[in-house]
């Protein structure tokens, strides 16, 4: 993950400055949608999967994700 934020961030610095060949965009598009689908599924596991809703009677149920 930090090898891809790595490339994120010296294409990112490099669009700003010099601009990036068409390659180069679609590589940085690319990039992007890897960071944000290895950061879905990480949050899920880590947080959501964990979460309970807890009654007024101390009763844990677990929180479903929405379909």
């Amino acid at each position: 993950m930090e090898e891809l934020i790595k490339k994120i961030n010296h294409l990112a610095h490099k669009s700003k400055t010099i601009g990036l060949t068409p390659e180069e965009a679609e590589e940085q598009k690319a990039l992007r949608a890897e960071y944000i689908k290895r950061f879905r599924a990480g949050f899920k596991k880590n947080y959501l999967d964990n979460m309970y809703f807890v009654d007024e009677n101390g009763n844990e149920t677990k929180i479903e994700a929405k379909k």
